[in-house]
């Protein structure tokens, strides 16, 4: 786990793929944190799935998990990812608006025609950045947070994530080529807004 900024209210670390993003009896973020800063109270804001990677924020305290709920709420917390999709997506920019239903029995989303009880809007904003044979690297901000948003959206239109079997992805790697990329809010402190960053992994499918 790489520390990106820590202060008394926050910290911005980059999760590794693998690792639950909530507390759970298995390998979590929640320990990793514990064991790197010595902070007991940890409260987890927004989710990564765990076969994803990439940057996150945890709150140390109440109100500052609180201040960065309402800015997801309010939709002012930017999440931006990139990830290596099946195929040449085409327009190479754009938005994909869909109605989207979790099955929680089988922890998967799927794209529907009609608002019913368990719908919900899913929204996001893509552009391509460069292709290479048959797969395309895309930048990807999303307008709401639903559950395997980006990766259902894109497997809807015959691009699943790279490796993302659970999608119909067919290739055999352990984790899925998409990264949370950047991350803007108001910092709790002092309401400054602030952006972090991190460098693609150095995996094969993202060079």
């Amino acid at each position: 786990m790489e520390i990106l900024f820590k202060n008394s209210d926050i910290i911005v670390v980059i999760k590794p793929a693998g690792v639950s993003s909530e507390e759970t009896a298995g390998l979590n973020m929640h320990d990793l944190i514990r064991e790197s800063t010595g902070e007991k109270e940890i409260f987890t804001v927004h989710r990564l799935d765990n076969v994803t990677s990439g940057v996150m924020v945890y709150a140390f305290n109440k109100r500052a998990a609180a201040y960065l709920s309402e800015q997801i709420a309010d939709k002012t917390f930017i999440k931006e990812y990139a990830a290596v999709v099946h195929g040449i997506v085409c327009p190479e920019k754009g938005i994909m608006e869909d109605l989207l239903f979790k099955d929680s029995r089988r922890n998967k989303s799927f794209v529907v025609k009609r608002e019913r009880k368990g719908v919900k809007k899913a929204s996001l904003e893509y552009s391509v950045t460069a292709t290479k044979g048959e797969l395309s690297l895309v930048k990807i901000r999303l307008h709401t947070g639903r559950t395997h948003q980006i990766r259902v959206q894109f497997a809807s239109r015959k691009h699943p994530v790279y490796g993302d079997g659970k999608y119909g992805a067919s290739d055999n790697i352990t984790y899925i080529a998409l990264f949370s990329q950047t991350l803007t809010f108001k910092e709790p402190s002092c309401g400054r807004l602030v952006s972090f960053t991190a460098e693609l992994p150095h995996w094969e499918f993202f060079s």
